[in-house]
């Protein structure tokens, strides 16, 4: 026995003209009180037979020469019965019907013709010994003929129709399998290009190609221009959709941007679901944008991963039910696969963006070293040795003086000192890293102090300063130096105050406070970029604290004197939670 993927019909077909004839004939010896063990067991044989053949037929099973077994069975017990039931004066005169029809079905027309002039023989034999008289059993067995040829002409014609149907059904079962496999295909080769790419602009490119590849593999690559469907990839900048790239939008729809605060993309950003919608056309932000209005159906799918929330990855077609549950089963795929490449590539951006700004930090801390030693030891050293200049002049005509000025000179001398010393120590604070961060600020107020007579009050709360790991320590010493020296040159404050304390759990508060002078901060903000490139102060305190994902916040007036206050989250849960509020 052999099974088979997909059942045959002319099986079918036989056994159920088979359960038909078998009824009849039942029917028919009930009728004549002929319905016997004795006579009628090869009919019971028959029903035995045909259960056998439907229970095979269901397991999609055939026998080894399964047609022509089923060909001799029906016409060896059909013939048995014929005869046990009297022949043609019987009951079951009309049996021959049975092998004839099913012959018709296996063998169509050769095989019916055969069937019926082997049964019209056993007819004309049946006459011949049980009553002897040839005439009648000669017109049944021509009838019998006929029958064959018309039953064997009509399953011909029946079994060229099926062949016919059974090969469509398999050109479309084979077209239906190879659209699967070239859907497969594409997934994989979107995976295979978004994995392999941390280009941003390739990413949504391969995602838009691949998802039209995807939903039409029957269209070849050159007539891609005619086909409909409308894609885009819309991403958030500065807290609106713009869009990234596009299929079929016009040059205008291009320079689109929308706020996704209304309509549906409003509901797909805020359900975090992929949504199918109808009446593009009326949607009060997407109906913006020309290339969707001769589009009826469309699919949107939120480009979102966890709290992080990218964009919206739109399609759009003309034709009603183009967004199928396949085709938008087959978008989800794609769309979470895009979100992954989505958030790689921006976590790159950000890296290479990363990595030129701390170039920037490191320009401009060379900058300022290079402008403190201009504006301190530099100037220190050439007025020292102007002053040697005097002083060896006035050692012959007036030691007396010439003296005086030696001590001058000798206290200018340690004074430089002191400030390359704290020059030395903004630079590397070894302190720092042997002894923590309330000891190097302690260090670094008393060299301001004896530098430059600035005081400094510290006060630091020594449990929450030990929470903070080490790199971080590090970056909140140089907010606090660049804080307390911007205080010192520009506020003109007799004391400045540096506190460090826990805020709420996971988040400490740092300080920096003057009484001072103070300043208009609005005004200052605004007019930021036409500064000169030495007043940086503000814009490295707001990068230095973005390096600790914290939030900066200056409070100043004038003649108040300034706060500057700097929020260090210790976990993520907790930058969650602030950078949450801020937004507020």
């Amino acid at each position: 026995m052999k099974r088979f993927d997909t059942p045959y019909m002319a099986d079918w077909f036989a056994i159920s003209l088979r359960w038909i004839m078998l009824v009849g004939l039942t029917v028919s010896l009930g009728l004549g009180q002929k319905l016997e063990i004795g006579s009628a067991w090869p009919l019971g044989l028959l029903i035995l037979w045909n259960l056998t053949m439907t229970a095979l037929a269901g397991l999609n099973v055939r026998t080894s020469y399964h047609r022509r077994l089923n060909m001799l069975v029906d016409l060896v017990l059909t013939g048995i019965f014929f005869w046990g039931q009297g022949g043609i004066r019987g009951p079951a005169f009309w049996a021959g019907l049975l092998p004839i029809l099913t012959s018709s079905i296996y063998f169509e027309f050769v095989g019916a013709v055969i069937t019926s002039l082997l049964f019209s023989g056993l007819v004309i034999y049946t006459g011949y010994q049980l009553d002897g008289d040839l005439s009648l059993s000669i017109v049944i067995a021509g009838i019998l003929s006929l029958l064959g040829i018309l039953f064997g002409v009509i399953g011909r014609r029946m079994m060229h129709h099926m062949r016919q149907n059974r090969a469509l059904w398999v050109d479309a079962e084979e077209k239906k399998r190879a659209i699967q496999n070239e859907r497969m295909r594409a997934i994989y080769e979107l995976t295979s290009t978004l994995s392999s790419t941390l280009s941003y602009k390739r990413v949504l490119d391969s995602a838009l190609d691949m998802s039209a590849s995807a939903l039409n593999p029957s269209v070849e690559p050159e007539q891609t221009t005619s086909d409909p469907l409308v894609g885009a990839v819309m991403l958030f900048n500065a807290g609106k959709l713009r869009i990234g790239s596009a299929r079929r939008f016009t040059n205008a729809d291009m320079r689109i941007t929308l706020e996704g605060s209304e309509g549906i993309l409003k509901k797909a950003l805020d359900e975090g679901e992929p949504i199918i919608f109808k009446d593009i056309g009326y949607d009060p932000e997407l109906g913006r944008i020309v290339a969707l209005r001769n589009c009826t159906s469309g699919y949107v799918f939120p480009l979102r991963s966890g709290f992080n929330v990218y964009g919206v990855l739109l399609f759009a077609h003309p034709e009603p039910g183009f967004f199928t549950t396949e085709r938008a089963h087959l978008l989800d795929i794609i769309g979470r696969q895009a979100v992954i490449a989505i958030q790689n590539a921006r976590l790159y951006q950000d890296l290479v963006e990363e990595k030129e700004r701390l170039a920037d930090v490191y320009e401009e801390a060379r900058k300022k070293l290079a402008r403190d030693l201009h504006d301190g030891p530099t100037q220190s050293v050439a007025a020292m040795a102007m002053r040697l200049n005097i002083s060896r002049r006035m050692l012959a005509k007036d030691p007396k003086s010439a003296n005086e000025e030696l001590l001058k000179l000798e206290e200018l001398a340690h004074r430089t000192t002191k400030e390359i010393r704290h020059m030395l120590f903004t630079l590397r604070p070894l302190i720092l890293e042997s002894q923590g961060l309330a000891a190097a600020i302690q260090s670094m107020a008393d060299k301001m102090m004896e530098t430059f007579s600035q005081r400094v009050v510290v006060e630091i709360d020594e449990r929450a300063s030990q929470q903070l790991e080490m790199g971080k320590q590090g970056i909140i010493f140089y907010i606090i130096e660049e804080a307390v020296n911007n205080a010192r040159k520009h506020a003109q404050a007799p004391v400045i105050i540096v506190r460090l304390r826990q805020m709420e759990v996971g988040v400490l508060l740092l300080e920096i406070a003057d009484n001072g002078v103070g300043f208009d901060v609005k005004s200052i903000t605004q007019n930021y970029d036409k500064r000169s490139s030495s007043s940086l102060g503000m814009v490295n305190l707001r990068e230095r604290a973005e390096l600790v994902n914290g939030l900066l916040n200056i409070e100043s007036v004038p003649g108040k004197g300034t706060n500057v206050q700097v929020f260090i989250p210790l976990t993520e849960e907790a930058a969650d939670r602030l950078h949450h509020a801020r937004r507020k």
